[in-house]
């Protein structure tokens, strides 16, 4: 049974599926709820001087994932779920996995969309894929189309 489940957040109609899905669970089998939202590495800007990192573009980032994980905290928590969350900084799934590391996770839950086109998905990498490769518990890929 399910003690420690981790909700990797995005807000996205699969985010908010696999939210959807994940409460349940938690319901269920009486596990604790976290949800985190992991805010990409900012691009770099390159300029004359060298590379610049735009800081306040990464400021900007880190407050749209700060509400999009208090939307997901607030979603749960109307729903009679009690949750706790965090925001997190770096590449996705290695913020995941160490996160879920963490807090002895023994479920990952994720949303994925299933893209179309396969040069989207050779570009864009699938955090999923990755993700099930290098967890380190149990994975439920929640999919919509």
């Amino acid at each position: 049974m399910y003690k420690q489940i981790l909700l990797a957040y995005d807000g996205s109609e699969s985010g908010q599926k696999a939210l959807l899905d994940c409460s349940e669970i938690a319901q269920w089998s009486g596990a604790s709820l976290t949800l985190i939202a992991v805010t990409p590495l900012q691009r770099q800007v390159v300029a004359a001087e060298g590379v610049i990192y735009e800081q306040s573009i990464a400021d900007q980032e880190r407050e749209r994932y700060r509400g999009i994980l208090n939307d997901g905290l607030r979603r749960l928590i109307e729903s009679g779920r009690e949750a706790s969350g965090e925001v997190l900084y770096g590449e996705t799934v290695d913020e995941i996995v160490r996160y879920a590391k963490q807090i002895e996770a023994d479920l990952i839950v994720v949303g994925h969309k299933h893209l179309d086109s396969w040069a989207v998905r050779w570009w864009r990498g699938s955090v999923s894929k990755s993700l099930i490769a290098h967890a380190p518990c149990s994975v439920l890929v929640v999919i919509t189309r």
